[in-house]
């Protein structure tokens, strides 16, 4: 499968495993040493072939994923559930596009997001913590159940509930979405 634009990954590594299923061409930001020169190359393509940001689902990840975001606007972001892009490498826990399967890596990129400028919230706060989404001891686990049903990655519930007023989710397709589950 050839996929059309750039895809941002962080090393040579994640270039590998893409490559191992995909026809692909990849910009490595070498971690994040992501050069104003990188970002100018991103915003390049942004406009001829498109960018897919597809980062760690890692504090790392994160910041390299927002900083290209708020530097070149309309970039596609793939986003791996952390539990789907991990193994055990010499006793350790390594999570990373490199570590992916075949289907995980596909999954995310068929569920592409795009961050625009910002609009007018579709999920206000208060929907979002009646929800329970945050401040109760169950509150992470729940986040990370709608993270990984609406493709938008575990984040912390401010990042998440930004993510969701991206997607325009409203309170009512959250709910609708756990009662088809039950």
């Amino acid at each position: 499968m050839k996929i059309k634009e750039i895809i941002v990954v962080e090393g040579k590594k994640d270039t590998a495993n893409l490559k191992r299923w995909l026809d692909v061409d990849t910009l490595e930001t070498s971690g994040t040493g992501l050069t104003d020169s990188t970002l100018d190359q991103i915003r390049q393509w942004a406009t001829t072939r498109g960018v897919i940001i597809f980062t760690d689902p890692d504090t790392p990840g994160d910041q390299i994923r927002q900083r290209i975001n708020e530097a070149v606007l309309g970039c596609k972001n793939a986003f791996l559930p952390s539990r789907k892009a991990w193994e055990i490498v010499r006793g350790k826990r390594k999570v990373g596009v490199e570590h992916a399967g075949k289907e995980e890596i596909l999954a995310a990129l068929e569920h592409c997001l795009t961050y625009q400028t910002k609009e007018e919230s579709t999920l206000s706060w208060q929907e979002f913590v009646e929800l329970g989404l945050t401040g109760l001891p169950n509150s992470a686990e729940k986040r990370r159940e709608v993270g990984i049903r609406w493709h938008v990655g575990e984040a912390n519930a401010k990042t998440l509930w930004k993510r969701l007023n991206m997607l325009k989710v409203t309170k009512a397709m959250l709910e609708e979405g756990r009662d088809t589950d039950e």
